[in-house]
């Protein structure tokens, strides 16, 4: 009989169409079913067409920023992302992962890589999926902030903060956690929803945002060799 389970759907936006050939041709292969894009454009048109269960998206585009393209993506559909870039310094990692990227992969690739990291970041997504989820509190209030989960907004007095997607869910991880202690490798597992295996800095550096944000610097605490927590009494 004919297998006929649907194969996941990969998009690919990369601008050197060699590139993006040739991932195609070899994610294909490896039982996916790749399509490409050249362009931010061409490639936003196609998340809406093809319906990704996965992007492979590049840094550099002539038309728009991949971060750019990333953001507006987050913004809109829950499609987990890996960054392909030539960068390959930890700033430029830590930018991607705040607009909103699952995994960072640097040119030049083995495809055997590409094609474990995307099961790696799909399996993620897959898990956190089926467990069950704890009702979703309608308001999350400490102080004159205000956390609209399902919403994703957070506002101090009445008005809007701007967070990234991943300060969202490191804020709302240590809110609903209230009181329980985080290593900074466990707020990368939940929040990145994968095992990062680079610096655990991204960490730091968006805990120091989310103070610096929130004007709660007393309120996300630090516990010294080991990591944050949310302080628990607040009212």
């Amino acid at each position: 009989m004919e297998n006929t389970r649907e194969k996941t759907k990969l998009l690919i936006i990369e601008d050197e169409e060699a590139i993006a050939d040739l991932l195609a041709y070899g994610l294909n292969r490896e039982g996916f079913e790749a399509f490409t894009a050249h362009s931010a454009a061409e490639g936003l048109l196609k998340i809406g067409q093809v319906r990704p269960d996965l992007l492979l998206l590049d840094w550099m585009l002539p038309d728009l920023s991949g971060l750019e393209v990333c953001r507006q993506v987050t913004a809109t559909y829950k499609i987990p992302i890996i960054m392909i870039t030539a960068k390959s310094d930890i700033t430029d990692k830590i930018q991607g992962l705040e607009y909103g990227a699952d995994d960072y992969i640097t040119k030049p690739f083995d495809l055997r890589e590409v094609a474990v990291r995307i099961r790696t970041v799909l399996r993620r997504v897959s898990q956190a999926n089926v467990m069950p989820e704890a009702p979703a509190a309608a308001v999350i209030r400490f102080r004159d902030v205000e956390i609209v989960e399902q919403e994703r907004t957070v506002r101090i007095g009445g008005e809007d903060v701007d967070l990234t997607p991943k300060e969202f869910d490191l804020l709302l991880t240590l809110c609903k956690y209230r009181g329980k202690i985080f290593t900074r490798t466990e707020l990368l597992d939940f929040v990145w929803g994968y095992d990062y295996t680079g610096d655990t800095r991204t960490v730091d550096i968006h805990i120091q945002r989310l103070r610096k944000k929130l004007g709660a610097g007393d309120l996300i605490v630090t516990v010294f060799g080991v990591g944050y927590k949310f302080e628990k009494q607040v009212d």
